[in-house]
């Protein structure tokens, strides 16, 4: 008899205690966020990894040297760096970047291709919207038509 009583009290404190955690929530803010209203309020951590971009700056130039670093790291084949090759007014043959293919479909989002980048010409975006209806349309193409490489500036120094 006495263990029945034992029972019934601890049934009905832990039937309190769920209560109490239920009320407690009942009253406090909510925190569930209203996706397509909110979109663009959304604060993104800094590590977060939605798409890879290559910014180009007004002069339609980017950093890529194409190199193929990224396209030698990616594990899995994602990144596809097309070259061709140009004679510049020295007579030398120099290798530029043609086309910078990415498939987001295959991506893994591992970081390996903005790590090695050197010149840090692809980065990572926060845009994470990627639903289409078929496959081909996640292969971008990252380096505008017509861009080419930055050119660096030469410092002038004052001599003093």
């Amino acid at each position: 008899m006495l263990q029945y009583f034992k029972d019934l009290f601890s049934g009905i404190w832990n039937l309190l205690q769920g209560m109490r955690i239920t009320m407690i929530n009942f009253i406090r803010k909510p925190i569930t966020e209203q996706y397509p209203e909110n979109r663009g309020k959304k604060e993104y951590a800094e590590r977060f990894r939605g798409e890879l971009k290559m910014p180009h700056n007004s002069d339609n130039e980017h950093k890529c040297i194409a190199c193929g670093l990224c396209q030698m790291n990616c594990p899995n084949g994602t990144i596809k760096v097309v070259t061709k090759q140009i004679t510049t007014e020295d007579g030398k043959t120099k290798k530029v970047l043609d086309k910078y293919l990415y498939d987001l479909g295959t991506c893994t989002f591992c970081g390996l291709c903005t790590t090695n980048c050197k010149p840090k010409a692809i980065v990572w975006s926060n845009n994470f919207e990627h639903s289409v209806f078929r496959r081909e349309t996640l292969v971008k193409q990252l380096n505008n038509e017509g861009s080419k490489v930055e050119e660096k500036k030469a410092v002038v120094t004052p001599q003093q």
